[in-house]
């Protein structure tokens, strides 16, 4: 079987868990009506709120993952 093959064959589980090890999705929010920034595991749980994008950017490093902003 080749890589595409692979890849088309995925489960949904498996592309679910893809990244999961490696990235942190960041984006605009709202947290009690001001303005402020999700921090979210790459399966799409909550992980933190902050008040700037540099604050979530430098908690998804520090844990050692990659941010990915979401728009």
């Amino acid at each position: 079987m080749n890589l595409t093959t692979e890849v088309r064959n995925i489960s949904t589980q498996d592309l679910a868990a893809l990244g999961m090890q490696d990235i942190a999705y960041v984006k605009p929010a709202l947290h009690q009506g001001e303005p402020a920034f999700a921090v979210h595991a790459a399966d799409g749980t909550l992980v933190a709120m902050t008040a700037t994008r540099i604050a979530a950017e430098l908690l998804v490093r520090n844990s050692e993952l990659e941010p990915v902003s979401v728009h």
